[in-house]
């Protein structure tokens, strides 16, 4: 569906297995930057109600997303650990093109939330398809389909706000580039790590 170059080696989810609670403070911590990321998008965007509206329910679903990861926290006794710096994440936003003028960054922005998605979507399939955790197979199968959703509507807005031919020629771009630096990652107890 999203054409990821590299598929996530399925023995990830071992290594996320092995530290549920490094797995799942992650998590939740990548629910609130996703919220973030959609609240600012709004701030670029007040011209477009439709749209605004939109990531405001974004920004809300991905904060019930940290909410219930944070509750399975508590849950089990983990303890919930501070923020997370995510190195995937920040390779992504060096490919965001500078310097262009505002409807191209805007563009640029909604492809790099889309990617974020998809390969968050990828890794939680991974997960569910091989964690023994049948409370987290299930927990990961709701949100794989929420983050599909919201790939569908970042995509749907850059083509949206774009020229779709051109918006798709980026993502390909996006893709390929994406390919290069996900080998990086893959063996670390965390939803991009």
């Amino acid at each position: 569906m999203f054409k990821l170059k590299l598929p996530t080696d399925p023995r990830w989810a071992n290594i996320a297995e092995g530290n549920l609670q490094e797995i799942l403070t992650d998590h939740a911590w990548c629910e609130q930057k996703a919220a973030t990321n959609a609240i600012g998008l709004i701030t670029m965007l007040p011209e477009y109600p439709e749209i605004v509206t939109e990531l405001l329910a974004i920004a809300q679903e991905e904060l019930d997303h940290f909410n219930q990861v944070h509750e399975i926290i508590k849950k089990r006794g983990y303890t919930f650990g501070r923020t997370r710096k995510d190195d995937y994440v920040n390779e992504l936003v060096n490919f965001i093109q500078k310097g262009g003028n505002r409807d191209d960054l805007i563009v640029d922005k909604m492809l790099f939330a889309a990617m974020i998605e998809a390969r968050s979507c990828e890794r939680f399939k991974v997960l569910t398809e091989n964690i023994k955790d049948e409370e987290l197979k299930t927990f990961y199968k709701e949100l794989m389909i929420s983050e599909a959703n919201h790939y569908t509507t970042f995509i749907g807005f850059a083509r949206q706000l774009g020229d779709p031919e051109k918006v798709n020629q980026r993502w390909e771009e996006w893709l390929e580039y994406e390919a290069k630096i996900i080998q990086s990652y893959g063996n670390k107890e965390s939803i991009h790590g």
